[in-house]
């Protein structure tokens, strides 16, 4: 992904729709034990830095669905927190970047072409259309069917304030990892 200066753009409901992403992407049952039981899968073992490298692989993925390889990206790297099931030893990556610097019809063709990659690619689209926001914005969430990994996109186009730039908002975030045997979790950035 090619980088700018353009400010990372996060909106509340963004932050809300990364919750949901988490829950989405683990397949999170409910029950009473607490702990890594509760997300119907084994973590992955893995080095917080190795996780933030695969997540920035899998963004780097759907930056190459979108297809525009002339636009600018927002600058960032992928945030790490514990996950609520077992804060000591389980933690998540989460990778929110925006697509910027293209006109509105080439963000309109980049997103759509997402919409039609991620299922080829693996991803089941598990959400499509207008949010609640009052724009509508055009909202996507998908899945991967092969790590445990959901990605949110949001076409933000169309504003008559100038202040406000067309862009595709991206969230990646991953289902949980193990961290290794006496990694502190304490601190994650």
């Amino acid at each position: 992904m090619k980088t700018g200066n353009h400010p990372s753009r996060v909106r509340g409901t963004a932050l809300a729709a990364l919750l949901c992403l988490t829950t989405l992407a683990t397949g999170c049952s409910m029950n009473d034990a607490g702990g890594a039981d509760d997300l119907g899968y084994t973590p992955t073992t893995l080095e917080v830095e190795k996780a933030r490298t695969r997540t920035k692989e899998i963004s780097s993925q759907v930056f190459d669905m979108i297809g525009l390889p002339g636009a600018k990206t927002t600058p960032g790297g992928a945030g790490a927190s514990t996950c609520k099931e077992d804060p000591e030893h389980l933690f998540m990556i989460r990778h929110p970047w925006s697509v910027y610097d293209a006109t509105e019809e080439e963000l309109k063709q980049g997103f759509e072409r997402l919409h039609e990659a991620l299922p080829a690619k693996g991803w089941k689209v598990v959400s499509y259309g207008p949010n609640s926001s009052r724009a509508k914005s055009l909202e996507l969430t998908a899945e991967s069917g092969k790590e445990h990994f959901a990605v949110n996109a949001e076409l933000w186009v169309g504003s008559t304030d100038p202040k406000k730039k067309n862009l595709i908002a991206v969230s990646v975030v991953s289902g949980c990892f193990r961290a290794p045997e006496g990694t502190d979790l304490k601190g994650l950035y």
